[in-house]
Order: structure tokens, then C-alpha cells, then sequence
């Protein structure tokens, strides 16, 4: 089985600006005004410090964090939509710093800031999307309306402006573009949020499917641990930006259980 993501000592930064507060000054020629402007510099910060991991191809990868942990930076990272401040980043061998256009044939992402046309309807979204990834014909917009319905969205709304539809329908629309692409590297960003338990079942079952049937290789986001159970082959933690492990969901939990145990007794102890 070969590499599919290779990440190695990534490191991506933003920078914060400098901001000017008022404050007391000492100043000779401040003096008789009692107050002046502060300056404190722009801050250097990383959202993604020197991490490192690889995905082989196939696999269903998880990343476990909390908000603000560095998840979105990362699958922007992957999806070659931000360049890194350093590190290496390699996506089936492709240098996505120097080959982003050819990296980016070969992935799909879906995340909750996703924007479609909103005036077409479900069904002329999906068409549009695949037509990129080299699909058309009849059998496509087949596989499309039994998609939506498989993932809940009623027959009389395929063909409605997707601006009529409400939250919930339209992510089940953005998932349901990366799905029917069906690219070698899919990357969702939280993509079970908010939905309601069957519909999230479902996308977890049709990620199976797709792995299963067809080799795509899976990279997925999460707040909560329970997404991931079930889904993901393996799975990383992330916090401020570091990756603090990785191992099975099953034996994550069991480590996260531990040092859940571990503060609590500390700060009884306390």
C-alpha cells in the first residue's frame, strides 16, 4: 500500500496586528495630557506547529480537536488553498508547495464555509461540480438524485434554488458534491456537524462505501471523538496547533479517558 499524505515538520503561522491602546505615560512632552498611545507589536502565531504524520492510501484518517486547535488550517494546508511557512507536504508524491494545481486533480474537500451557486438547484449544483472532476451523462445524474435521497433531501427539492433550502439541506448538498466526485484524497472539515443522527450515519456509511468500492483515501475532522468511532482506521489529537497523538480511535479514547482521570485527580489533590 503506498502513501497517500505525507506530512512532515509542517508549520504554518498568521500573523496577529499590532495594536494601540491608551495608557498612562511618563513622557516629559505627554505630561500635561496625563495619557498616551501604546503600541504592542504584531504577534507571530501557529496554527499547525511542526506537525508530522502520513496517511496510506485507502485509509480513513481521523483529526480529533477542539475549536481553534489548528483542524481548518490543516485541511486548507492539504487542499493546497494556503501555503505552509515550512515543513514538507506531499500528496501521492506530489510536492503540494510546488504542484498545487496537480495536487488539487486529485482532492475534494468539503467544510462548513462550502459556497455553491445559489440559484441552481441541488441537482444543477452536483452536475456542475462533477463536470469538473471529468463526469457527465445520464448515469451521473442518476448516482446524483440517489445520493440526495439517500442523504434525506426530498425528491420535490433536487430541483428547487438551493436558497430555498434550509442549513441542514444545503450541507447535506455540499457533502454530497465531494461524494459524488468520488477524487482520490477526500478531506471533510467537521462534514457530520449538525446533522441529524441517521443523516450522519449515512455519510459514515457512504465514506465505507466509497473506500471500500473505490480506494478513496479519507481525511476527516472532528470535535468529538464519537464522530470518528467506527469511521476512521486512525486518528491524530490536536491542540493549539500540535499533534499530541495518534493511535486507533479505540485506544484514543482509552488515553484521553486516562488523562481526563488524571486532571481531575490532580486538581483534587489540589
Amino acid at each position: 500500500m503506498s502513501t497517500a499524505v505525507l506530512v512532515h515538520q509542517l508549520y504554518k503561522k498568521f500573523i496577529t496586528p499590532g495594536v494601540q491602546i491608551w495608557g498612562h505615560s511618563s513622557r516629559m512632552n505627554l505630561k500635561r495630557f496625563g495619557y498616551a498611545a501604546l503600541s504592542y507589536p504584531a504577534l507571530a502565531v501557529a496554527a499547525v506547529d511542526h506537525v508530522s504524520f502520513d496517511v496510506q492510501e485507502a485509509e480513513i484518517f481521523g483529526i480529533l480537536g477542539a475549536c481553534d486547535s489548528g483542524k481548518t488550517t490543516l485541511i486548507r494546508l492539504l487542499a493546497a488553498l494556503l501555503q505552509p511557512d515550512g515543513g514538507d507536504l506531499r500528496i501521492f508524491g506530489l510536492d503540494v508547495l510546488r504542484q498545487p494545481r496537480q495536487a488539487q486533480r486529485l482532492v475534494n474537500r468539503v467544510s462548513g464555509e462550502a459556497s455553491f451557486f445559489k440559484k441552481l438547484s441541488p441537482i444543477e449544483n452536483l452536475l456542475n461540480g462533477a463536470r469538473q472532476y471529468g463526469f457527465s451523462g445520464s448515469e451521473i445524474r442518476r448516482h446524483a438524485q440517489d445520493l440526495l435521497a439517500r442523504l434525506g433531501i426530498e425528491a420535490h427539492a433536487f430541483h428547487q434554488p438551493l436558497e430555498t433550502l434550509n442549513r441542514h439541506d444545503q450541507q447535506i448538498v455540499t457533502i454530497a458534491n465531494a461524494l459524488l466526485s468520488r477524487p482520490r484524497l477526500l478531506l471533510l472539515d467537521e462534514p457530520t456537524r449538525g446533522l441529524e443522527r441517521q443523516t450522519a450515519n449515512e455519510v459514515r456509511q457512504i465514506l465505507r462505501e466509497l473506500r471500500l468500492a473505490h480506494g478513496v483515501t479519507i481525511l476527516a475532522t472532528a470535535q468529538d471523538l464519537a464522530d470518528l468511532d467506527g469511521l476512521c482506521d486512525r486518528a491524530a489529537t490536536l491542540e493549539s496547533g500540535r499533534l499530541t497523538g495518534l493511535d486507533t480511535p479505540e485506544l484514543l479514547r482509552h488515553q484521553l479517558l486516562f488523562q481526563g482521570l488524571q486532571y481531575v485527580l490532580t486538581n483534587m489533590e489540589g
